[in-house]
């Protein structure tokens, strides 16, 4: 099996850098990402360990060469739009997941210039129309040093966050959600947990050192709200920071209003900022004092 963690998220937004600023006041290094020509679209990225935060825009002008999906989704609002898992071996997961029954296409070439002009490349794919799931697959081919080196100080955030630590995706029936992403991601089905933080039960699956979570809430709570305001869907990023003080002197210095707080199933303390100061999403904080 090759799919080996979360390898970014993508933050759709109807403006690139107002965005940016955003996530710069909640202490994310963030950097010009660059356009993808084919599709209209330029982001912005914040690159942690082997993994990073994407925020994506259509271009100005370059209405008509986004996908109607697209369109429709930011004319709702920005939002946490796709989970990208990333594969080692692209042909083989699709081969695999064919074999399980799962409706994914051809992985297809995409590629990313960036502002010095380096191109990025990638082959990627995408589950069919018989599939719910917010996710697809990318197999990076240009190397992790190389991508890196495109932002200055990779890995290093204000607010001390050093990885995505798991996303979550608000659902109506968690059984039936669990079993649908076990099927694509050809895992085990996973125990039914109690999400003390966003108030849902929920099944975990873990990529590496990242997690996976499909969660149906339980009372109100983050994953009630988000569930109400967009349907199901992604809503929940959680960072795992070197430091919850630096993160919470950041956000105070920075005008953030307090995060709502938290004590997760480990015992550790969390916190989590509202999709108003974070361009519709739920973006989460944990680690030690």
């Amino acid at each position: 099996m090759t799919l080996t963690r979360v390898d970014h998220v993508m933050i759709c937004v109807p403006e690139l850098a107002p965005a940016a600023e955003t996530y710069r006041r909640l202490g994310f290094e963030v950097h010009p990402g660059g356009v993808h020509p084919d599709a209209g679209t330029e982001n912005a990225i914040a690159f942690f360990e082997a993994d990073y935060l994407e925020l994506l825009a259509i271009r100005r002008g370059e209405e008509p060469r986004a996908s109607a999906g697209l369109v429709d989704y930011l004319r709702r609002g920005p939002g946490l739009r796709y989970i990208a898992v990333q594969s080692d071996d692209l042909a083989a997961d699709v081969a695999a997941m064919r074999a399980r029954g799962v409706d994914v296409g051809e992985p297809t070439d995409g590629s990313r210039r960036t502002p010095a002009g380096q191109e990025l490349r990638w082959r990627s794919a995408r589950l069919g129309d018989r599939e719910a799931l917010p996710l697809f697959f990318i197999e990076h081919l240009t190397p992790l040093a190389e991508r890196r080196g495109t932002v200055p100080r990779a890995g290093q955030h204000p607010n001390g966050v050093l990885r995505p630590e798991r996303v979550y995706l608000a659902v109506s029936d968690v059984g039936k959600a669990a079993e649908s992403c076990a099927r694509v991601l050809g895992r085990p089905v996973p125990g039914v947990q109690r999400g003390a933080v966003i108030k849902a039960d929920m099944a975990v699956f873990d990529l590496g050192p990242t997690g996976l979570a499909v969660a149906e809430p339980v009372e109100s709570g983050p994953a009630a709200e988000a569930l109400s305001a967009r349907g199901p869907g992604p809503f929940q990023v959680l960072f795992r920071t070197r430091s919850m003080e630096a993160a919470v002197r950041w956000l105070e210095s920075h005008g953030v209003p307090p995060p709502a707080r938290g004590v997760r199933n480990t015992g550790e303390q969390a916190m989590l900022v509202s999709p108003r100061e974070a361009c519709g999403v739920f973006i989460g904080f944990v680690g030690t004092a």
